[in-house]
């Protein structure tokens, strides 16, 4: 097995902002297989699939914010399906207590059940917030605790586990079954501050992530990156050959 390599858009969004069609052909000459929306350039949905279709790529995800979830889920879904995009995303929100987190799951688990009814699934996108405590319990297990696993995947964002001080491939063991999607980015230290780097190029033990997820069958490893040394098109391109190299190690 061989998993495939999708890129967060997010990841190049200086590329999108100047040319969404342009930086869309820029990813697929790179060699990804898929693109993980956060935003959809302005175009119809019929226009967007045969903009794949063109370029060879998947939908692989679509981040959409919690607000638009809760207030047009039915759109959604709808454009989402049109494209061939398997997966809805939320990708953050805020939280100022347990109580917050409880009531995230709540949610969640309704739009969930939106989604399944439409043949979609939804996921959750964590950063680093999530990794507050309360009684020795992170607010992201508290969402996960109170989530049907069949309704809301986990789509665990490893950097941030990392920075959070724990072991990510530990922290998906704990949600195997629910990981079909993983992000990816490495992480190096500077002066005492942790940013993301690429992929090969920081301390995280990615090539134990790609393990991880074979066993567990992940659907798509899909690389984000959030600080740049270099301009963000040429760390996408520099962080997906380095993790295809891991992954076809790992086979």
């Amino acid at each position: 097995m061989s998993l495939p390599i999708g890129l967060q858009l997010y990841s190049i969004k200086d590329e999108i902002e100047k040319n969404f069609i342009e930086a869309l052909k820029k990813v697929a000459k790179i060699g990804y297989s898929g693109v993980e929306f956060a935003g959809y350039g302005g175009l119809s949905s019929s226009e967007l699939k045969n903009l794949l279709q063109e370029l060879g790529l998947k939908a692989c995800g679509s981040h959409v914010s919690l607000g638009l979830l809760i207030n047009d889920i039915d759109s959604v879904i709808e454009y989402n399906l049109e494209i061939g995009n398997p997966y809805i995303i939320c990708p953050n929100a805020e939280y100022n207590s347990k109580e917050d987190f409880e009531k995230m799951a709540e949610t969640l688990n309704r739009l969930g059940i939106k989604c399944k009814a439409k043949g979609i699934l939804l996921g959750y996108h964590n950063h680093g917030h999530e990794f507050q405590e309360f009684q020795g319990e992170y607010g992201l297990d508290i969402i996960y605790k109170n989530t049907d696993r069949d309704l809301v995947k986990a789509e665990i964002d490893t950097y941030w586990v990392q920075h959070a001080g724990l072991n990510p491939v530990e922290f998906m063991k704990k949600y195997a079954g629910r990981c079909d999607l993983i992000h990816i980015k490495d992480m190096e230290i500077v002066n005492g501050e942790k940013r993301s780097t690429e992929i090969g190029n920081g301390i995280i033990n990615i090539k134990a992530i790609i393990n991880e997820a074979e066993d567990q069958g992940t659907k798509w490893l899909i690389v984000e990156q959030e600080f740049f040394n270099k301009s963000s098109i040429e760390s996408v391109e520099l962080g997906y050959k380095n993790l295809l190299k891991l992954v076809e190690g790992c086979n």
